[in-house]
Formats: C-alpha cells, sequence, structure tokens
C-alpha cells in the first residue's frame, strides 16, 4: 500500500484517493459542506488555509494545505497532465 504526505505530517493512502482538486470553486466547497454535515470532513490543514481538498472512495473529505499541485507531484502524474487548463 502506498502513501502519499498531504502537509504536517499528514499522510493519504494512494489506492482509496479518487480526486485532489483545488478547494476555490462553489461546487466543491458545497463538497466541503456536505461532508461537514455529514461528519465525514477531515481537516488535516492544521489550522492553515485549505489549498487542496482530497476525496477518498470511503466518502470522506480531507482538507490539505498542501496545494494540488505538491500533491500531485507526489503521485508522480507530471507526465499525464499538461498543465494547460481551459477556460471556457
Amino acid at each position: 500500500m502506498a502513501f502519499i504526505q498531504i502537509g504536517f505530517g499528514n499522510i493519504v493512502s494512494v489506492d482509496r484517493l479518487i480526486c485532489v482538486v483545488s478547494p476555490d470553486s462553489a461546487p466543491v466547497r458545497r463538497i466541503v459542506q456536505d461532508a461537514r454535515d455529514r461528519g465525514s470532513l477531515i481537516d488535516a490543514s492544521s489550522g492553515k488555509k485549505s489549498k487542496a481538498v482530497l476525496i477518498m472512495d470511503s466518502d470522506h473529505v480531507i482538507l490539505s494545505a498542501m496545494p494540488a499541485e505538491d500533491i500531485r507531484r507526489q503521485l508522480g502524474q507530471t507526465d499525464s497532465w499538461s498543465g494547460t487548463e481551459e477556460e471556457p
């Protein structure tokens, strides 16, 4: 089983990770609020501003102060992602 660091000594199982997203959009903020209401939100940001939201297959949502880009680098997906975003 592989793990990645998400900041402040916290680690997450790569096998259970579905996606890593930025917390800036309204839909992601709704996901975070819904998880908070359900009791399945894990705040691993140690009181810092959340820079990434990790969605797990166990229906848990994890907040991290580590930027999503740094987490992506740890996952070793730098070759499969171009780094460009299309704007509508």
